[in-house]
């Protein structure tokens, strides 16, 4: 199922939805009676798709359809989505939405941040002009969530574990996937991932999922463990943590989640599990060797990601806001780059 086929109709919906202002969930405290809370007076850049952080991430969609196949047959016509870009990737827009995290530490914390950096890496390696000028304007929001970050990792005892936003694990692998961080905070980052996770060992995975995850709580996490192990301990630690997929019997997190109503906005959030989860099952396979276990991470992902791409384009705001993005995390994994 290769992304190509995808590109055109995921840019415009990309497009469509970065430019949309409503409706609008702002997650902002409202201080005084006056106050001017419009979303694109809160914040220019990432004022549509419903909320921050999926503006974020839909900015990010577009830029990586763009560094893939812009001028491309999969996608010709890039002029429409440059100038959208060039308009809300601006330094001034840039500067206003650095300051507004400043202000507010805990505002999308993590998992906005970590999708700021993801776009940033994205902008970097689309290389030349346009991606270099989005680089350098997004340069004052990287320093603000790498201050954050750095701010917060020595206060966060205990991770978020659980499968939505501020789940600790799925945003700090996407943090280090970016390659934005000073390295300083990189190596805070990979710290704070081994002192929560290292020791950890059999998952309660029959738990999953619960009724709007997005994100599997044990997958999430063995992917960011991978990333900060080397691969034979890596191994090591997977055996331990999900013993099941060793010893061939069942594994709820590689079990396809049903999902009941596809227009319920929380329900819905399982469409994006089978995505993400099936993101997570390609790079956890990848890290393995050949083998029962690779294999049958493998078959998983596969299944995954047949049952959640039909219901990425469907005309309803409440999952075309958001869901193309981890569609793409499943089709077209590269490391680097904001996964």
């Amino acid at each position: 199922m290769p992304l190509a086929s995808h590109a055109a109709p995921f840019a415009r919906l990309a497009l469509a939805n970065i430019t949309r202002e409503y409706p609008n969930f702002p997650a902002h405290l409202v201080a005084a009676p006056d106050e001017d809370t419009r979303p694109s007076t809160l914040h220019p850049a990432f004022y549509g798709a419903y909320d921050w952080h999926s503006s974020v991430h839909m900015h990010w969609l577009l830029v990586r359809l763009l560094r893939r196949y812009g001028g491309t047959p999969a996608l010709p016509g890039t002029a429409p989505f440059t100038a959208v870009l060039d308009r809300h990737l601006s330094t001034g827009h840039i500067a206003a939405e650095a300051a507004y995290l400043l202000d507010r530490p805990s505002f999308e914390r993590p998992y906005g941040w970590a999708w700021l950096l993801a776009l940033a890496a994205e902008c970097r390696a689309h290389g030349g002009e346009p991606g270099a000028r989005w680089a350098e304007a997004l340069a004052p929001g990287v320093a603000a969530v790498d201050r954050l970050l750095a701010d917060w990792l020595p206060k966060a005892t205990y991770p978020v574990r659980h499968g939505n936003h501020p789940n600790s694990a799925f945003a700090l692998g996407l943090a280090l996937d970016s390659g934005e961080l000073s390295p300083a905070t990189d190596r805070a980052v990979r710290d704070r991932l081994l002192a929560w996770f290292a020791d950890d060992h059999d998952a309660p995975a029959h738990w999953e999922p619960s009724g709007q995850d997005f994100l599997s709580p044990a997958l999430t996490e063995a992917d960011a463990v991978r990333r900060v192990l080397e691969p034979e301990r890596f191994a090591s630690w997977l055996d331990r943590f999900l013993p099941a997929l060793g010893t061939g019997a069942p594994c709820p997190p590689l079990d396809v989640p049903v999902v009941s109503d596809r227009a319920d906005p929380q329900i819905g959030h399982l469409l994006g599990l089978a995505l993400s989860r099936a993101a997570a099952l390609r790079s956890l396979a990848a890290a393995l060797p050949d083998g029962p276990v690779r294999t049958r991470l493998a078959g998983a992902a596969d299944a995954h990601l047949a049952a959640g791409l039909p219901a990425v384009e469907r005309g309803d705001f409440t999952t075309d806001h958001w869901l193309a993005t981890f569609a793409v995390l499943a089709l077209d994994p590269e490391p680097g780059t904001g996964r």
